[in-house]
């Protein structure tokens, strides 16, 4: 009897064995598939970075050559230099970066993206490597006297911001009894508010205060302070944990050694690269 009882002790314990080492063996292929499918080793063996983003002031603009230059340039080209590859940059319209990011068209979304729960079921988000939020530059006529935010939130107010841009739900989700007009670029919204057309931009900083420093005579900031606050982070497709580690500690990196923080002032607190940008 003890000896059909030990028989039947060992016999469990080696399924036991078996079981754990069947389980063990699962997980290390589990985690081999992973690595494999890691945009972050595809980098490494493609030799390049592929960025998708879009052109906004001062995030991404067209240089004198027609070369983009700007502030998420800048992060892309040096997240390149740091992983040892080359950058590629993909210029791709707003409205269309994330499904063009979920198409496998370029590795992550360096463009100013603000983390939205929306977008967050869409994508996955790194840390925020900035902080901004959304104001409004004003034409001067047609909003003078308008002092309050309550105050553009009229039937009688016309305001314009870039279609599918976080600016635009803003304005959606403050602005209700507005009129709201989208366009497909910033430049040709300010127009509308130069020009009379429109009573206010809504649009993320510092963009506003550009196009006020652009158009003195026309503009101004009818607020201090934006009227929401916001944070960008980049985006990755949804099942890449290993894309979201380096990412995220890339950001802690340079943000503890100060480089987000000095090209942030320099592409948002300052006008010294105007220069630099094709009129």
């Amino acid at each position: 009897m003890k000896l059909r009882h030990t028989m039947a002790a060992l016999a469990a314990l080696l399924l036991w064995a078996a079981e754990g080492s069947a389980a063990l063996a699962q997980d290390a292929r589990a985690a081999l598939s992973a690595s494999s499918a890691s945009t972050i080793e595809e980098v490494k063996k493609r030799g390049t970075l592929m960025v998708g983003l879009a052109t906004f002031v001062p995030w991404a603009m067209r240089g004198k050559s027609g070369e983009l230059v700007g502030y998420e340039v800048d992060v892309a080209k040096k997240l390149a230099e740091d992983m040892g590859v080359k950058v590629e940059l993909v210029p791709t319209a707003w409205d269309g970066i994330i499904p063009a990011l979920l198409a496998g068209k370029f590795d992550f979304i360096i463009g100013g993206m603000t983390i939205t729960p929306a977008r967050n079921l869409t994508v996955n988000f790194t840390a925020p490597y900035s902080a901004t939020g959304v104001h409004l530059a004003a034409n001067k006529k047609l909003a003078a006297g308008l002092t309050k935010i309550e105050d553009f939130n009229k039937a009688d107010v016309t305001l314009v911001a870039r279609r599918g841009s976080s600016a635009a739900a803003t304005a959606q989700r403050l602005f209700p009894k507005a009129t709201l007009r989208q366009f497909d670029d910033d430049a040709q919204s300010i127009l509308e508010v130069v020009n009379g057309r429109a009573h206010a931009l809504v649009a993320t900083v510092p963009r506003p205060a550009a196009a006020v420093f652009d158009n003195p005579d026309t503009l101004f900031l009818p607020f201090a302070d934006p009227i929401v606050k916001q944070a960008d982070a980049m985006a990755v497709r949804k099942g890449d944990p290993d894309a979201l580690n380096f990412l995220n500690n890339w950001i802690m990196l340079k943000t503890l050694d100060g480089w987000l923080e000095e090209r942030q002032a320099y592409w948002f607190k300052g006008r010294e690269w105007r220069d630099q940008v094709a009129q």
